[in-house]
């Protein structure tokens, strides 16, 4: 995530503000500009970026963000979209009771955070309808009890562009309840939304691709059984030896698993090096055998610049953010140690991604600006 400044005073801003605390501007995320403007309401009702009157930089607010003060983006005018290239992924939402409207802010929240990285990534990403039957769409369901009195449960998981998230899981107190039953050292929102777009990407970027005899080789062959794979994983456990090999006792249950549980990492390592790198950490310590970070070239992105770079910087980073956690008393950011083999698997999803960069120069598809506005519904 890169750093943010308001377009009109350079005071330096959040990802998830709104208004400029030190002009008072209103704020929204463009992200055909990657930038958080500020704007101003002109006559035509339209929203300018301040200082800027041409209809190049004319904006509506997302409808989530002028109807239920839940988004924080914005859509060039001639979309005929309501909603953002977040929102408009999402098909199902929670209830408008206070709990429910809660939930919903923090799971749009996180999934904001995941657009902009995947846009940042270029990768191919548009919402699932007639017109792009390969997009993804979102719902937001929450646990019900039947008539009966049978319980519901809703759960967590993807399958062929639809991703389901628990609303519970946007609950502090519910999620770590669930982290602990689990025996899970990491579970977070945006964790599991980076987990969930990892099964998503297998399918647009290896099941019909290429790569998908070099996956088997390192990840294992997905046609076993998955449902027999998860019933021998729950009842059996993680194998002994599974942090030779694996980033999680999770991604061992099975191919699909492993891979997505490693994309997560991806864009884990991605997110926090992009925020590093933008704000200028640095580690420069006085013994010449400790972790160090050197700056990247401002020309050259983390991308660009080769895995290997990635993971020089990741390892020292992650030992600088768990001690200043411990420093606080807080649980390790990052409580993950990465054998060869999960960096090989690493390596693989990072070629994966790049060699996916150069169709996805406009990740805004012709049909896609063609279809009708999306429509939302609560659950």
């Amino acid at each position: 995530m890169k750093t943010f400044h308001c377009t009109h005073c350079q005071n330096l801003v959040f990802f998830e503000n709104v208004s400029c605390l030190n002009c008072g501007h209103a704020l929204a995320y463009l992200p055909d500009q990657a930038v958080m403007a500020a704007l101003r309401q002109g006559t035509d009702n339209a929203w300018h970026v301040e200082g800027r009157d041409d209809a190049e930089h004319a904006y509506r607010l997302c409808v989530n963000y002028v109807e239920q003060n839940i988004c924080n983006w914005a859509i060039p005018v001639g979309d005929p979209n309501a909603f953002c290239r977040s929102c408009r992924l999402t098909r199902v939402i929670p209830d408008l009771t206070p709990s429910g409207k809660e939930a919903w802010f923090r799971l749009e929240t996180a999934k904001r955070r995941l657009v902009e990285t995947l846009l940042s990534l270029q990768l191919p990403l548009h919402a699932q309808d007639d017109q792009n039957p390969d997009g993804v769409t979102f719902e937001f369901l929450k646990d019900s009890t039947q008539p009966n009195g049978d319980s519901n449960r809703v759960l967590t998981g993807h399958d062929n562009g639809l991703i389901i998230i628990n609303i519970a899981e946007a609950d502090d107190v519910q999620r770590e309840l669930m982290r602990q039953q689990q025996h899970e050292p990491y579970r977070t929102l945006v964790g599991h939304f980076r987990h969930e777009i990892g099964h998503y990407y297998w399918d647009r970027l290896i099941r019909d691709s290429e790569r998908l005899e070099a996956f088997r080789a390192l990840f294992g062959d997905e046609r076993a059984d998955y449902a027999e794979a998860l019933k021998r994983h729950y009842g059996q456990g993680a194998p002994a030896d599974w942090a030779e090999r694996f980033i999680s006792t999770y991604a061992t249950s099975h191919p699909w698993e492993d891979w997505a549980e490693s994309w997560a990492h991806f864009l884990h390592m991605s997110d926090s090096l992009d925020t590093a790198g933008a704000v200028g950490l640095l580690l420069r310590p006085a013994r010449h055998d400790e972790p160090s970070i050197r700056p990247l070239a401002p020309s050259i992105s983390l991308m660009d610049a080769g895995f290997d770079s990635m993971i020089e910087r990741w390892l020292p980073l992650t030992y600088a953010m768990n001690n200043l956690n411990r420093g606080l008393g807080l649980a390790d950011a990052y409580p993950f140690v990465l054998s060869p083999a999960v960096i090989e698997k690493l390596h693989f999803i990072y070629d994966t991604v790049n060699l996916s960069r150069p169709a996805a120069t406009d990740p805004v598809t012709a049909s896609e600006a063609k279809t009708p506005p999306a429509t939302q519904r609560a659950a």
